[in-house]
Order: C-alpha cells, then sequence, then structure tokens
C-alpha cells in the first residue's frame, strides 16, 4: 500500500524531547506537570484513561493528582499532536511520531486492550473526501476497528 507509513519511532527521553519541541513550536509551555504526565502516558503498554494517568503521577509525585487537570492536560496533547484518543476505550496513547499529522486508524483489541495505531492517508483521504460530498467538515477523524489481535488469536 503506498499510503500506508511507517516512521522511526522514538523512545524514552527522544520521543519526551518530540513531544516537547512539538508543544512549544505550537507556543505553549512544557510544565513538569505536562512532562509528568506525558512520561506516564509514553509509559504504558495499553491505551491509558486519564484516571490512571493520574494514579501513576500521583504515586511518583507523592501527592494526589486530580483526573480533570489530567483531562485538561491529555486534551491539550491531542490538540497538539502529542496524543491520540482512543475514542472506544475513552483511554489515551503518546504519539509515537509528534508533528507528523495523520488522521487515526486504530486496531483495538477487545480482549487484551490494545491498540496498535496505523496510518493509511488513502482510507483516511477516501473518509474525508465522503464527509466532504456530504457538506461535512470533518475536524479530527478516527476510524476503530475493533477484533481481537493476532497475539489473543493464537
Amino acid at each position: 500500500m503506498a499510503d500506508h507509513h511507517h516512521h522511526h519511532e522514538p523512545t524514552g527521553t527522544k520521543l519526551a524531547d518530540a513531544a516537547r519541541l512539538t508543544l512549544e513550536a505550537q507556543e505553549e509551555q512544557w510544565t513538569p506537570m505536562r512532562a509528568a504526565i506525558f512520561d506516564a502516558l509514553a509509559a504504558e503498554e495499553r491505551p491509558a484513561s486519564a484516571y490512571d494517568i493520574a494514579d501513576t503521577v500521583s504515586k511518583a509525585r507523592g501527592k494526589r493528582v486530580a483526573p480533570n487537570s489530567v483531562y485538561r492536560i491529555l486534551d491539550l496533547f491531542v490538540t497538539n499532536n502529542i496524543a491520540m484518543r482512543v475514542e472506544s476505550a475513552n483511554a489515551y496513547i503518546a504519539n509515537a511520531h509528534p508533528g507528523c499529522h495523520h488522521d487515526c486508524i486504530f486496531l483495538v483489541c477487545r480482549n487484551c486492550k490494545q491498540a496498535t495505531h496505523v496510518d493509511d492517508d488513502k482510507v483516511t483521504g477516501d473518509v474525508r473526501a465522503i464527509a466532504a460530498h456530504e457538506g461535512f467538515h470533518a475536524e479530527r477523524p478516527v476510524i476503530e476497528i475493533l477484533g481481537t489481535c493476532a497475539r489473543c488469536a493464537a
């Protein structure tokens, strides 16, 4: 598939640095709380809820972090393309390639809750074209395919 993209995906401090640079390029501050929330999100193997992140950051900081504060920061991250929201799970994943803009396609396993992010500009371009044909302005198309991953099917 010519429109299916694979990216070099930074991890650890390189991913956090890429997220920070992406956020700062939008003239937003990379505060210690935002850094802690991003680090907690990036460490998750599966999509994480704001409550999961609040618990992780609360334990690490030794004081309670309110989930509503985490939601606000996660929404900022989604708006600035450093995190993505898995709608069906009401959960988030760190964007493994901040600054690269693609509409989201997620393969979500009903069994283990793993969400695999796939970039396919042809598919999402077709979805945007259908929306435009209907007179609808698509802001953030998200396609989620629910099913069973290869590991769980084995």
